[in-house]
């Protein structure tokens, strides 16, 4: 639909209604998928405030089914499950956070230095092959146990230093399309220095790619986060702590199994939920441009 000046009349006609339904089906969708992350995270944040119940203090029998005292039932030690449950997630959130971020940050850097200099990027490449054949249990058990009182933070940086290697490889390998194009090489001809090709050329077309690399981490990070807690590498007794309730209330898995489905479920559903909703943050434009050609 055009004017009488032949200019196009924009969000007028039965085109503009469609493009303005298509967008908002988009944002309720994107809406959708991002409510049960911001939910579990911010519940995972907040609930050693709500919880009703003292995380140490006995409130029931040991192992004793869900009740009107403890909604979930109690622990080895007599625990109010759900209190210890709201109160053992706000370590692991933050833990895998800073993972997911400082293993993105620096995989999103080096891969795109990687790219512009190939030189520079064969050394990352081989360094990376070399780190990659360590184990994450394993090289987090190295350095735990190499720093005792390292606790969670000598775990954090044990997944860091094992998580970038496998970060670095998929961003060079995106940063290597960016860097061929004709704007990136024009701006180098021009003398453009490194950081300003890295920061103003090469990240700002990675949005989609570290986006979904930052899902991936923070998934990975809470699995590793959660398997050291499971065997102790880390936060240790009585802390609350969502892998070790699952590894306290094992054998007591028979007469009060939401000691051990609870903490279990959340971990799983903590992890499918931040993975969808940064695959619903990534623009489109990539993958709509991969499939027209």
């Amino acid at each position: 639909m055009t004017s009488l000046a032949g200019q196009p009349v924009r969000g007028k006609g039965p085109s503009g209604k469609a493009a303005r339904a298509r967008t908002g089906s988009r944002a309720r969708a994107t809406l959708l998928r991002l409510l049960p992350a911001l939910l579990l995270v911010c519940l995972a944040l907040a609930g050693p405030w709500i919880a009703p119940h003292s995380v140490t203090d006995p409130v029931t029998a040991p192992f004793a089914e869900p009740g009107s005292g403890a909604l979930l039932g109690g622990d080895q030690l007599g625990r109010d499950v759900l209190s210890r449950l709201l109160a053992g997630g706000r370590q692991l959130v933050l833990s895998a956070l800073l993972i997911a971020v400082v293993v993105t940050g620096t995989a999103a850097v080096l891969g795109a230095v990687g790219a512009l200099r190939p030189r520079a990027g064969r050394i990352m490449e081989r360094v990376a092959d070399v780190l990659i054949l360590l184990p994450a249990v394993l090289g987090i058990m190295l350095v735990a146990l190499s720093w005792p009182g390292g606790g969670r933070f000598a775990v954090v940086l044990a997944a860091v230093v094992l998580g970038v290697p496998y970060a670095v490889r998929l961003a060079a390998n995106a940063a290597a399309t960016v860097a061929a194009t004709g704007y990136v090489e024009a701006a180098a001809a021009g003398g453009e220095r490194l950081w300003v090709l890295v920061v103003r050329e090469v990240l700002p077309n990675l949005r989609a790619t570290l986006l979904a690399l930052f899902g991936l981490r923070f998934v990975e990070a809470v699995y590793v986060v959660s398997t050291a807690g499971f065997l102790q590498v880390g936060p240790q007794p009585p802390a609350a702590d969502w892998a070790l309730m699952i590894r306290e209330n094992s054998p007591g898995l028979m007469l009060n199994p939401w000691a051990v489905i609870a903490p279990s479920a959340v971990v799983g559903l903590l992890a499918l939920s931040v993975n969808l909703a940064a695959t619903a943050l990534a623009p489109q434009t990539g993958r709509k441009a991969v499939n027209v050609r």
